[in-house]
């Protein structure tokens, strides 16, 4: 019965080489989404729990935290991979944008 043995191919020591794996390892590193993106499923689950109570009484405050966390899961995970910023502009009084998209309003 004959052992065959084998070898690990030696990585090459030459520095550069070694310098372009760690500025590979860095880059990936720089580029995992941050903890704040991870935000999205327990706002959603709060969000859909209270408009599903406030619309539909405790089975639709059960039935929208559910499905507040998926869909803000879902949101929040593709904004945490792709880096877009969530932007949601809310302003206290009722208004309409003007020719210059600014915001004006009625009193």
């Amino acid at each position: 019965m004959n052992k065959a043995r084998l070898a690990a191919a030696p990585l090459p020591a030459s520095p550069p080489i070694r310098l372009l794996f760690a500025a590979a390892i860095l880059l990936a590193l720089s580029s995992l989404p941050q903890a704040s993106h991870a935000q999205g499923i327990v706002r959603g689950a709060q969000e859909g729990s209270y408009e599903g109570n406030r619309i539909a009484g405790p089975v639709g405050g059960a039935v929208g935290g559910v499905v507040g966390a998926g869909v803000g899961g879902a949101v929040g995970a593709v904004e945490g991979v792709l880096g877009v910023p969530h932007r949601h502009y809310r302003h206290r009084c009722r208004g309409y944008y003007d020719s210059h998209h600014r915001f004006r309003c009625y009193r």
